[in-house]
């Protein structure tokens, strides 16, 4: 059979299985909802390390260090975040109103290869808290350690007592076989975390969706931050798993006055302000020939870019800078880049700042996440009324307190970027978001008529009015051919 058709078909399989199976596992209750969760959060976090290792090795970038912590992340923390959630049954009920949870069915979830095995495990946890099913559309460069991730979600779920297809995999990875699995009739919802072409494809499924765009992320130091703790934080951020989250930072915008030691404290740190010739060599490896993000240069390192680039850089290089003052695709460093650079922007007042931020966003990041170091709380109030943003993340590395490690944001790696981001939620996707609320309503006004008005001398018109409609109804019906 052709590689394509036999990949539809393993997905329609797939599709059938895990409805069958959701169909049983919607009879379970809180408790045993909760206990099958805490299982997995226990699975994920004892494996966490040897995911994260054979994550970094099968993609080839980022590093096995923060890959293990994102797998904490997925299992521990998110479990911590959603365990006392109530997902089953009825969730609130009054005299006039009950409020039912409903799990949406069999959710599509597509797989990035950025954050391969805790997605697999965030997303696992989610949809079973929720009462549904998932089946996974892997990455096609790490089908191994993702396959790897479901296999162990399977045998906790069947040491449970469900059916091990509440949770899958495709087997043989096509986008014919992504597209069959985002357009089933059967599949009710996609989660994508992925590119903005994945994205996009799953917007346009005619599936409900909930996708994350491009994060692009600028951050603003204000001239009242402290510039040793801004400067810090940053680079926690840029250099966990090499920049490969979303909502890592990506370009630094700094008042005039205080750029000149902003700069000198970066340099302290070992990063490098890249220019002239270099710094345009370095540029024309961010994107590619189509003018999106060069997967050849995501989650590499300083050194591994220079060497991609042909320029020498100092020994030791945490963080390549290049200073910019225009925005767009003829300057790559003011993109998402998912790697170790920043764009670096000089203003020369809060409010540029502001706009140049907005700037950046409009580029490549409208919806998704912005960073603010500051001391000044109007400053913060004004950004977070202006900004086209889901998350302003203060004071912290945007990195981190984007997916709700540093931050009470809930412990995610579905950002959704809101409908200014294209996308249908502007949460923290959790398991909330993959239930269906029904609503038991009440009478609870018997006045009916809300314009006061005396309708009681119609009443013998309107009867009139509807036997004459009916006898000319049946009249016709009687004449005609049927």
């Amino acid at each position: 059979m052709d590689k394509d058709l036999q990949s539809i078909q393993e997905a329609r399989d797939l599709i059938h299985k895990a409805k069958i199976a959701q169909a049983d596992y919607a009879n379970a209750s809180q408790e045993q909802v909760d206990e099958l969760t805490k299982a997995i959060a226990k699975m994920g976090e004892a494996h966490a390390k040897e995911l994260g290792r054979m994550a970094a090795e099968e993609v080839g970038y980022g590093n096995a260090k923060d890959k293990y912590t994102k797998n904490i992340l997925a299992s521990r923390y998110v479990y911590e975040y959603i365990k006392d959630m109530k997902t089953r049954g009825i969730l609130k009920e009054t005299d006039r109103m009950i409020e039912v949870a409903a799990p949406v069915g069999v959710i599509a979830g597509l797989v990035p290869s950025t954050n391969p095995t805790s997605t697999v495990i965030y997303n696992s946890m989610i949809a079973l808290k929720a009462g549904n099913a998932i089946v996974f559309s892997p990455h096609p460069t790490c089908t191994k350690c993702i396959t790897k991730t479901v296999n162990l979600v399977r045998e906790v779920v069947a040491d449970q007592g469900y059916s091990p297809d509440l949770v899958s995999v495709l087997p043989i990875v096509t986008m014919q076989a992504t597209d069959e699995l985002m357009k089933n009739k059967d599949t009710k919802l996609v989660l994508a975390t992925g590119g903005s072409a994945m994205v996009k494809a799953a917007y346009s499924s005619g599936t409900p969706a909930l996708g994350v765009g491009p994060g692009n992320v600028p951050v603003f130091i204000e001239r009242t931050a402290d510039i040793k703790d801004a400067v810090r934080k940053i680079m926690i951020g840029k250099l966990f798993d090499n920049g490969l989250i979303c909502a890592s930072e990506e370009s630094v915008v700094v008042e005039r006055c205080i750029a000149d030691e902003v700069k000198a404290e970066f340099e302290r740190n070992n990063c490098y302000f890249v220019t002239g010739e270099d710094k345009d060599k370095i540029a024309a490896i961010l994107s590619n020939s189509r003018g999106a993000v060069n997967a050849k240069a995501v989650g590499r390192t300083p050194q591994q870019l220079a060497d991609l680039a042909g320029v020498k850089i100092p020994e030791g290089t945490k963080i390549i800078l290049g200073c910019e003052t225009e925005v767009g695709p003829k300057h790559p460093f003011s993109r998402e880049k998912l790697n170790t650079t920043l764009g670096f922007y000089v203003v020369e007042d809060w409010k540029e700042g502001c706009e140049k931020c907005i700037e950046i966003l409009n580029y490549d990041g409208l919806g998704h996440s912005i960073g603010i170091h500051t001391k000044d709380k109007n400053i913060i109030r004004e950004f977070a009324l202006k900004k086209p943003v889901s998350r302003m993340l203060v004071n912290t590395p945007t990195t981190l307190g984007g997916v709700g490690l540093s931050t009470d944001l809930a412990p995610a790696f579905t950002l959704g970027c809101g409908a200014v981001g294209g996308s249908a939620t502007s949460d923290n996707v959790t398991p909330m978001n993959l239930i269906n609320i029904k609503r038991v309503a009440f009478e609870t006004n018997s006045n009916y008529n809300i314009t006061g008005q005396d309708n009681s001398s119609d009443n013998g018109a309107t009867e009139e009015v509807v036997e004459k409609v009916l006898r000319q109804i049946l009249k016709e019906v009687a004449n005609s051919n049927f």
